[in-house]
């Protein structure tokens, strides 16, 4: 089960901490991403994070911008967001699975807003 919190409204140049918080796998050797989807577009994802190794990955528009991170004693994986872009706008989800390719455990969302 994942629980996805921190989301809200925000000027842009902001920021925002997003969380998820992982129960009833083996969250240290689990990968963790966050996806994003808008209105009238495709999901995409955002930044994720690896189980083992720590390594990440970021979508371009991320890079300089977000930093995901995971807590392995508080089963927490968090994205923090600085300098948002009304761009930046989404139901941001947070998801789970055995490697960053493949998540087959899904939160439920966290609306990210962004204003011009």
């Amino acid at each position: 089960q994942l629980q996805a919190s921190g989301g809200g409204l925000v000027q842009a140049g902001g920021s925002l901490i997003l969380s998820c918080a992982v129960s009833g796998r083996t969250f240290s050797t689990s990968a963790v991403g966050w996806f994003r989807q808008a209105p009238g577009k495709a999901r995409e994802l955002v930044a994720s994070i690896s189980g083992r190794t720590g390594n990440t990955y970021y979508t371009d528009s991320a890079k300089g911008r977000f930093t995901i991170s995971r807590d392995n004693a508080k089963n927490t994986v968090y994205l923090q967001m600085n300098s948002l872009k009304p761009e930046d706008t989404a139901i941001y989800y947070c998801a789970a699975g055995s490697r960053m390719s493949f998540y087959d455990n899904w939160g439920q969302g966290t609306q990210v807003t962004v204003s011009s």
